[in-house]
């Protein structure tokens, strides 16, 4: 969620619109409405490296990682619209996070397993339904470093062709951001300063 924990404001307040709008639908139809919300699972893969293309810097799996805590502990330049990032508790191997987007205040439990995948999950509250972000690193081969980001939220089950569309645009969202979070993992491994 991220992202989730990527989502824009504005999509955020539309999802909160239409909350309100389907608990009108579902107490109208006496509670039979509110059956018809799944979850939208949503993964993909983006290669770090790429032996065979010098052009593209080798990252090993330390430097990914420590790109992924980064993001934990400072999640304002991975996501966009993001105000500010409090952590409220610190566990051994999970955070409580309060992430300000100014007009929304969301809660997320990050969970971690050492340099292999980190998680956030995001508390449902009236202005998010909820959903998760797992992000984990993959290597198939020695050198061959992958990050699947795979997505968990909440959508309609039998979207009409407007909400089909929103489905598809916050699928690319989701994409565009994740390119972004590998950039920004490539500036901190160069040693360069992220703003």
């Amino acid at each position: 969620m991220a992202g989730m924990l990527t989502r824009p404001i504005h999509f955020i307040a539309r999802q909160a619109r239409a909350r309100n709008t389907a608990r009108r639908v579902d107490k109208a139809m006496g509670g039979r409405a509110m059956k018809y919300n799944i979850s939208m699972n949503f993964e993909h893969l983006i290669q770090i490296n790429d032996p065979e293309n010098p052009l593209i810097e080798t990252l090993n799996r330390d430097q990914l990682w420590q790109g992924l805590l980064h993001r934990v502990e400072n999640a304002v330049p991975f996501l966009p619209g993001l105000e500010s990032c409090t952590i409220l508790e610190r566990q051994a191997d999970s955070l409580l996070r309060e992430l300000d987007f100014g007009p929304a205040v969301i809660h997320d439990r990050v969970t971690l397993a050492d340099g292999h995948w980190v998680r956030f999950d995001i508390q449902p509250s009236e202005v998010h339904p909820g959903g998760s972000l797992q992000i984990t690193i993959e290597e198939p081969e020695p050198g061959f470093l992958f990050l699947r980001f795979a997505y968990q939220t909440t959508l309609a089950t039998d979207p009409n062709s407007e909400e089909r569309a929103y489905i598809e645009y916050v699928k690319s969202a989701y994409h565009q951001s994740d390119v972004d979070c590998v950039r920004l993992i490539r500036t901190l491994a160069a040693g360069g300063q992220i703003q």
